[in-house]
């Protein structure tokens, strides 16, 4: 189940994340972006913590 959230970031990320979404190839949308993000973070974390 997904649950909603909000953010607020930096308008030059926020200029970012609305470039890798002009193909529509990787992403379908922010939250998409926004979800692979934070699992990569996760795995990240999770890797330093092996």
């Amino acid at each position: 189940m997904k649950q909603p959230i909000s953010a607020t970031i930096d308008k030059k990320l926020a200029d970012w994340v609305n470039s890798q979404l002009k193909d529509n190839v990787k992403y379908r949308n922010k939250s998409h972006l926004i979800e692979i993000a934070l699992q990569l973070l996760k795995k990240e974390e999770e890797k330093d913590k092996e």
